[in-house]
């Protein structure tokens, strides 16, 4: 099967959602969180912690040096107008593995996009894993995603997003919707990685299509930046088998993997995810709230 998302197929797809007058208008979610850390006697510590709105960040005890950060949306999930923010900063040195308390829910508009817009920077010798749980597209649902990443030389960053369709075990379809992921990648000052993924309004049909997705119901992305990225391409192909692919870069002084992978359902994607991101991940455990 040809792995899909080629540049010709990320073409803008809207998909009309009518607004209702403004008295009917519900209240809408905003929520946005910094986190910044730095590391300090041998360990990676908080320096820096603000919660606004419906975004909270908590930090489980972990016995490693770096840090563990769960996000969390505490509206539950996102409608057409919320809005959520993340900024997050690893200093140098510092090591930082980033999560979302459970799969964040895109569901039916009654009006509107919402959108969720993150900030990732890695200082120089700074490790960064942004391993979100997978996100759940429901029918007509209006999802922006906006990514902007800065890895100092020298730091390395883990890239995951993934997308489940409706729940098949609970009969879900999704005919009609629009999610659009915008990415940029810079490496110190040079841009390495920009995409724009525009999936909708007809998604059934899209997806249906051979070329993009042979009726799959899952994807997913994940992006390295590090300079031993190329030894573990073989390896990570292995691992994705005939419904992904990876590509290896040399950028400067550091490296670019990427890889994609599509499945018929969640439980199968995420059966090729966990071993995939422990080969990318230096073989460090998933976090533990992936397991509940």
């Amino acid at each position: 099967m040809k792995l899909a998302f080629r540049a010709s197929e990320m073409k803008h797809a809207h998909m009309t959602v009518q607004s209702p007058p403004a008295s009917l208008q519900p209240q809408r979610v905003a929520g946005g969180g910094v986190l910044s850390v730095a590391l300090s006697h041998g360990r990676t510590r908080v320096a820096r912690l603000r919660e606004e709105g419906a975004a909270r960040i908590r930090l489980p005890r972990n016995a490693g040096q770096g840090l563990e950060a769960v996000l969390i949306n505490t509206a539950g999930g996102l409608t057409g107008g919320d809005r959520l923010r993340w900024d997050i900063e690893a200093a140098a040195g510092a090591g930082l593995t980033l999560t979302t308390q459970a799969c964040e829910r895109a569901y039916r508009s009654a009006g509107g996009h919402s959108a969720v817009n993150t900030n990732l920077l890695v200082g120089n010798g700074a490790s960064v894993a942004w391993l979100p749980q997978e996100t759940i597209l429901y029918d007509r649902s209006a999802l922006s995603r906006r990514l902007d990443i800065r890895v100092e030389p020298g730091g390395r960053a883990l890239i995951l997003e993934a997308v489940i369709l409706g729940r098949q075990a609970h009969g879900e379809t999704v005919e009609l919707a629009a999610f659009r992921d915008s990415w940029r990648v810079h490496h110190g000052s040079r841009l390495v990685h920009a995409e724009e993924f525009a999936l909708g309004p007809h998604v059934a049909a899209q997806m249906a299509r051979p070329v993009f997705g042979n009726s799959a119901r899952a994807f997913a992305t994940m992006l390295l930046i590090s300079d031993g990225g190329g030894r573990l391409l073989e390896p990570l192909r292995e691992v994705l088998g005939p419904l992904g692919g990876a590509s290896c870069w040399q950028i400067g002084q550091s490296g670019k993997l990427l890889a994609r992978l599509v499945a018929q359902d969640g439980y199968a994607l995420r059966a090729r995810l966990v071993p995939a991101l422990q080969l990318l991940n230096e073989q460090a455990p998933l976090p533990k709230i992936w397991s509940l």
